[in-house]
């Protein structure tokens, strides 16, 4: 009786492990993903899930057995010894044979997951609170990626998508079938790049440089979050990674080196329209500000003061600019000077400084409301000694 259940159990669990892909879409399990490693990941981990199962079989089949077969009622006597040396070596034996099959393929796929080589391309990954930056070093191409769920749907004031907080405004565009090294450090705090789906979790350290590497299979777009707490937005840093065709990705790459030109261009334009400072100021102050600062101006308890009223906001025009260029040290307050070009820095400010009603306070202080880029830059240049 005994035998016949230990084995059909065996049977059971053995045929399990010829298949182990029927479990990969249940949302209870890890994701079987679209790489390499993503696949040797989930196949290591159902392996020593099937193990455990047959070990947990066996074991629980002896113990039931015991506890019907030799219970007191039916006047069983416990047998008296001292050891069994045969019992203890082979009980010793085997958990060690079964930690050696594991430790294997677990120590081989460790050194495949660490392995940069004949990478085709690279992709420098910074972490910042709170976004990433993306700059492909074979090609130039370099941009942030801020996540773009709308306002409205954080604040509970429109119904959320499926896709909540897992939204960017650019996404990491990478060719299919294509080796690509990452190199991720961060900027400021620790952060981690993950993403299931290409089986990738690397800390983002300040000053060190991490490697890894993906290579998605199939076409499509596959999203993570930062998996390392890193301050009250952490759950505000969204990862996408966009897989398309080898011929679509040089293009895109085209088009993303024509928009460099053409922000370069933009960038060394020393005034700008009113109209149009206040209308881009809006739009990245949501993006680059709001999550902090909101939407109101009415920032977030002391860490993230109010910018209505604010007392730098309605400073004189060039220590405004001095502050969000330089940021303060020892605060949430970033240094948009290495972050932002003179337009963005520009329009920025000129939007804090009118909205919410500090264009009356500054007004009424005879301060400048408009910042122009010339004006970014000349400040630039005389905090560098330049």
């Amino acid at each position: 009786m005994l035998c016949r259940i230990i084995t059909g159990l065996v049977v059971w669990a053995s045929n399990c492990l010829f298949t182990v892909t029927a479990f990969a879409s249940l949302t209870t399990n890890m994701t079987y993903g679209v790489s390499p490693i993503s696949h040797g990941i989930y196949d290591l981990h159902m392996t020593a899930f099937f193990v455990c199962c047959i070990i947990a079989a066996v074991v629980f089949s002896l113990i039931i057995y015991s506890l019907f077969k030799f219970r007191k009622s039916k006047g069983a006597k416990p047998a008296h010894f001292d050891e069994n040396v045969v019992v203890e070596v082979i009980w010793t034996t085997i958990p060690f044979l079964i930690l050696i099959g594991l430790a294997i393929p677990a120590t081989m796929l460790l050194w495949k997951i660490h392995n940069t080589n004949e990478s085709t391309m690279t992709i420098k990954i910074t972490g910042y609170q709170w976004k990433w930056r993306y700059e492909y070093l074979d090609t130039g191409v370099n941009f942030f990626s801020f996540l773009s769920t709308p306002q409205d749907q954080i604040y509970n004031k429109a119904i959320k998508n499926k896709w909540y907080l897992l939204e960017v405004d650019k996404p990491m565009v990478v060719p299919v079938n294509t080796k690509v090294k990452l190199l991720i450090t961060s900027d400021d705090v620790i952060h981690s790049w993950w993403v299931p789906a290409v089986g990738v979790k690397q800390d983002a350290v300040p000053g060190f440089i991490n490697e890894n590497w993906i290579y998605v299979t199939e076409v499509g777009e596959y999203r993570g979050q930062c998996g390392e707490l890193c301050g009250i937005n952490h759950g505000f840093m969204p990862i996408v990674i966009k897989a398309i065709p080898q011929a679509d990705f040089n293009q895109w790459v085209v088009e993303q080196q024509k928009n460099r030109v053409i922000q370069e261009q933009q960038g060394n334009i020393s005034t700008l329209p009113q109209s149009t400072l206040l209308k881009i100021g809006k739009m990245e102050y949501e993006r680059n500000c709001a999550m902090c600062h909101q939407n109101n101006g009415q920032g977030l308890s002391t860490s993230f003061p109010a910018l209505k009223n604010s007392p730098v906001v309605t400073s004189p025009l060039d220590e405004n600019i001095a502050y969000v260029l330089h940021g303060v040290p020892g605060t949430p307050m970033q240094a948009f000077g290495k972050i932002l070009d003179d337009t963005t820095l520009a329009a920025i400010i000129t939007y804090i400084r009118q909205a919410w009603g500090n264009d009356v306070v500054n007004q009424n202080e005879q301060h400048a409301t408009v910042a122009q880029p010339s004006e970014i830059k000349k400040i630039r240049q005389q905090m560098a000694g330049g």
